[in-house]
């Protein structure tokens, strides 16, 4: 069973966090863990929502990991991005070929951390610039081993793709079909 490491900082977008998280376990193919970036599994939400993350980012092993998801949010994304060990495992898993994903702001993280690099890619308008990739825009984008997504509004169609990307194309429909989506 592929292991996906869901990364949960103070300050994320809640819905872009759990939509996914929801869908990935909906499958009951893919071992989904939330994983806090701080010492305390205790998360605030950007809306002010408070819950607990199944892990601490120091009781992972990152080699188990099959997938890093990184949610989106202000100041979610800029708490991401300030957690070196965090960006120091992106990096790793791009250079491995592991799957990355990232919606909203969190695409800026795998930008600025080189990951985009000759790749397609989107993000919440206004990050762009930190991207650093071939081309941006849309609203989901998988190229390679990274998909992005643009906002709030595309996490139903990114938790699809991942488990399109993860598992199969026949599972993804399956979880679309039991959620009556389309």
């Amino acid at each position: 069973m592929k292991k996906v490491y869901a990364f949960l900082a103070d300050g994320l977008e809640e819905v872009e966090a759990l939509m996914v998280i929801d869908l990935l376990r909906r499958t009951k193919k893919l071992d989904v863990v939330t994983v806090s970036i701080k010492e305390d599994k205790l998360i605030k939400s950007s809306h002010n929502i408070k819950f607990y993350a199944d892990e601490t980012i120091g009781d992972i092993n990152f080699d188990e990991g099959d997938c890093i998801f990184l949610p989106g949010g202000m100041p979610g994304t800029t708490n991401l991005g300030a957690c070196d060990l965090l960006c120091e495992q992106i990096r790793k898993y791009n250079e491995e070929g592991k799957y990355l994903c990232a919606i909203c702001a969190a695409p800026s993280v795998l930008g600025v951390n080189g990951v985009l690099e000759n790749k397609n890619a989107t993000c919440y308008p206004g990050f762009e610039d930190k991207l650093n990739c071939k081309q941006a825009g849309g609203s989901v984008v998988t190229d390679q081993n990274v998909t992005t997504a643009n906002g709030l509004g595309s996490a139903l169609e990114l938790g699809l793709e991942m488990i399109t990307q993860l598992v199969s194309k026949e599972d993804a429909d399956a979880v679309a079909g039991a959620i009556q989506y389309k």
